[in-house]
């Protein structure tokens, strides 16, 4: 697709240097031509900090000024996430800001859609058998002797099991990944493994797949995707797919806590503050070209 991204002028700093080739044509490709970027983001984890209780979650404080400082730098910015889009606009207060016109939320691996241009949402009917694994939880939990510091999260499109609070999370979660994967199968449901939590939802949905739709829907020249844990794998593989068809893409890993995906980034930074601080930065030079 042309000559290849040239160094543009005013480098980032170097916490947010791309660590591999293919990331400093991605970010070169960005700020070449930011009007063709799109930016996409994952929330928890990324643009809000891992809590015990993922009610009480929140976007980080410098989150949604960063994210409508570049918005209109941009081609397009998008937050995705295996939330329901209508929480993560709420827990991330995206709604009504100023530069944030045009951002969209898809929410549920892509299965829900929020645009703030209309402030609505769009969403499938719930799938069966989510609704019925759902009501089976709980008695299935008890009887294989996970109740204990395990607890259920209702999604709506989905449902998902926290062991953060478990005694010992880490063999909570391991102990609980293939009963839950036989009953997922069971109800036609798939299991997404997150930081000490297995989610249930239906099949034919990940962010990658989200994600390849949307670039195509905007057309973006260069996707800059951040991520922090196994769920976001699929939209790497989706970026680092659309490498080989010639869409420069940079990869941002928030913490190290997943190797799998800190060790594929071209970026990795320290957490949502970290995510916040190249948004920023990334503004900042986007704004002088």
């Amino acid at each position: 697709m042309g000559s290849q991204p040239q160094e543009h002028s005013h480098p980032l700093p170097t916490d947010f240097t791309p660590s591999t080739p293919a990331g400093r044509d991605g970010l070169a490709a960005l700020l070449a031509a930011p009007e063709r970027a799109l930016i996409a983001l994952d929330f928890d984890g990324t643009l809000a900090d891992i809590v015990p209780d993922p009610e009480q979650s929140r976007a980080h404080p410098g989150a949604v000024a960063a994210m409508a400082a570049l918005a209109p730098l941009v081609g397009s910015v998008a937050v995705i996430t295996g939330r329901p889009a209508g929480v993560a606009v709420r827990y991330g207060g995206f709604a009504g800001v100023p530069g944030l016109e045009r951002l969209v939320v898809l929410g549920h691996y892509g299965a829900e859609r929020w645009d703030a241009v209309t402030g609505t949402v769009r969403a499938p009917a719930p799938h069966p058998g989510v609704r019925a694994a759902r009501a089976e939880l709980p008695g299935f939990l008890e009887g294989i002797g996970a109740w204990h510091g395990s607890w259920i999260e209702e999604k709506g499109q989905a449902v998902a099991v926290h062991t953060r609070r478990a005694e010992d999370p880490v063999r909570a979660f391991e102990s609980l990944r293939v009963p839950l994967a036989e009953l997922a199968a069971r109800h036609g449901l798939i299991v997404e493994p997150g930081r000490m939590v297995l989610e249930l939802r239906p099949p034919g949905t990940d962010k990658g797949v989200a994600l390849a739709e949307y670039v195509r829907e905007v057309g973006a020249g260069c996707v800059l995707y951040a991520g922090d844990d196994l769920g976001d794998v699929a939209a790497y593989s989706t970026v680092e797919k659309l490498r080989t068809e010639g869409v420069p893409g940079l990869l941002v890993c928030s913490g190290s806590e997943v190797p799998v995906l800190a060790d594929r980034a071209d970026v990795v930074v320290d957490g949502p503050s970290g995510v916040v601080g190249l948004l920023a930065a990334l503004s900042s030079i986007a704004g002088r070209a």
